[in-house]
């Protein structure tokens, strides 16, 4: 990490989100520059993948991309922007969640392609899958919302418009634009988007192949577990790890 950077804490949360960002361009969720992650790390700060001056896309995101700013943009500690970062645009898409919702700490913001197809299509995300994916049915069964909009989200007001549109769920998908994914962590925000993905595009191919969407019925899905933590977030992000370490070699 850059010196500017240094002795401001929070090194292992910027690694933890660095590599998060990696593991979404990995995934194809957040291809070529665009896309970020935040974490709230205190009542009126978060840390944010910011864009620098050697700005290569989310792809090759190190801990010195994460910057601490405050939920009004400001520098979250001396010299964060000294060397040329500056938050993202969108920063308000992240800090009016933060405002509404004290349930979640992290936001992804990510543009895969295949979720912006299927919602342009017509096809929403419905519980089409079972034990395929069973975070991915119930997440799916509770419904996610469209915030109908595919505008670039640089203000509050706007933020505040999907914010509204998103309600208490845990995605809601930003059309013509892709998707804002939330969790009380990073990893799970992150695993929620690589599932509406995932359904998005089974869901494409279902379509194309001249099927028809049919959701889980109800007895099917009375029968899917949970599995757990240990199964659906800590080990689903050690494969995520391992597959992004796999991605580069």
């Amino acid at each position: 990490m850059s010196s500017t950077t240094s002795g401001t804490g929070f090194d292992p949360e910027r690694q933890a989100i660095a590599l998060a960002c990696r593991v979404l361009a990995a995934r194809d969720l957040a291809p070529g520059i665009l896309g970020h992650i935040s974490l709230r790390v205190d009542g009126d700060r978060l840390l944010i993948r910011c864009r620098g001056p050697r700005e290569r896309g989310l792809a090759f995101t190190t801990a010195e991309d994460i910057r601490l700013v405050t939920l009004d943009g400001t520098e979250g500690a001396a010299g964060e922007f000294d060397d040329g970062y500056q938050p993202p645009n969108e920063l308000p898409l992240h800090t009016e969640v933060l405002r509404a919702r004290g349930d979640v700490n992290a936001v992804v913001h990510a543009h895969p392609a295949a979720v912006v197809a299927a919602d342009l299509a017509g096809l929403a995300v419905r519980p089409i899958v079972g034990a395929f994916d069973i975070p991915g049915f119930r997440l799916a069964a509770g419904g996610v919302p469209v915030y109908p909009r595919g505008v670039l989200l640089r203000n509050r007001q706007l933020a505040q418009e999907m914010v509204a549109a998103m309600g208490d769920r845990p995605v809601v998908i930003l059309r013509a634009h892709g998707l804002t994914s939330v969790a009380e962590t990073v990893e799970r925000a992150v695993i929620q988007a690589i599932s509406v993905d995932t359904i998005s595009r089974l869901s494409l191919q279902i379509a194309s192949a001249g099927g028809a969407l049919a959701e889980l019925t109800d007895d099917d899905a009375a029968e899917l577990p949970d599995l757990g933590n240990a199964l659906n977030d800590t080990i689903a992000w050690r494969h995520e790890l391992g597959r992004l370490e796999n991605h580069r070699s």
